[in-house]
């Protein structure tokens, strides 16, 4: 029973692979100052890179801590996964029956996240690659200032959590890429440099950096409400750290 249970889950695997879509370079206008002072440029060149279409699922995730022992549950350090890593999984490396194989996984750390970009030569992907992915719409590369898209990716924030996570695979945007908005928050390389020196509202006061989600303050068009509310979540987290509506997908340079 264990070797077909095994052996399903490596048909899921296979059935899809990773699917990585070129992204193309070019300038872009981020939320946060690209630089040490809260008046810094906005703008950055962002390098052309690759993006995994969709984030990584539960059964992607069960096959790589099938192969890496060292990152089941139970048996990752503390140090590298507390103690919600995987939390809701029946076993060291089984989902169990009320997980949906094709959702995405989630109640992952950053190093866990970073050890399964790596096993298949990807990284996770930089803030501002992600950010400049998720500006688009299904037509357009920025749609940020379009009320309409504004309402619709809000629309996520304002419904309770779900207690079974959709299966990826959403409708792509204009890049081709899937469900950067609506289903899950996302790791990011350098979720922990997204802490931002204070702004003229903090009057250089340091212990306002000392509150979660403190990486927000700084934002340049607090317009991006969504956008905000990730760097908020993001900067209050250690890399340790896992939640049950937090995932990832990987990057390649």
């Amino acid at each position: 029973m264990k070797r077909l249970a095994a052996l399903a889950l490596s048909m899921a695997c296979a059935a899809h692979a990773a699917h990585y879509v070129a992204v193309p370079g070019g300038r872009f206008s981020s939320v946060l100052p690209q630089g040490p002072s809260p008046t810094a440029a906005t703008e950055v060149e962002v390098a052309p890179f690759e993006l995994r279409k969709t984030p990584v699922t539960v059964a992607e995730f069960a096959a790589f801590v099938r192969a890496h022992p060292e990152w089941q549950k139970g048996r990752t350090p503390a140090v590298f996964a507390d103690a919600r890593y995987l939390v809701a999984w029946s076993g060291a490396a089984e989902p169990g029956p009320h997980f949906s194989r094709e959702a995405p996984v989630v109640d992952v750390s950053w190093f866990a996240a970073r050890a399964f970009c790596e096993s298949e030569g990807a990284r996770l992907p930089a803030w501002v690659e992600w950010e400049y992915v998720a500006a688009a719409d299904a037509q357009r590369f920025d749609a940020r200032r379009d009320p309409a898209w504004q309402r619709h990716v809000l629309s996520w924030y304002e419904r309770p959590a779900a207690q079974q996570l959709d299966a990826v695979g959403g409708a792509p945007n204009a890049y081709g890429i899937s469900d950067m908005h609506g289903l899950v928050w996302e790791w990011v390389e350098d979720f922990n440099a997204l802490f931002i020196s204070g702004d003229s509202r903090t009057q250089g006061d340091p212990d306002v950096l000392k509150f979660c989600g403190a990486g927000a303050i700084n934002i340049v068009d607090r317009d991006s409400f969504a956008v905000v509310m990730r760097i908020a979540l993001l900067s209050s987290l250690n890399a340790s750290d896992g939640t049950g509506t937090l995932g990832f997908r990987c990057a390649r340079s």
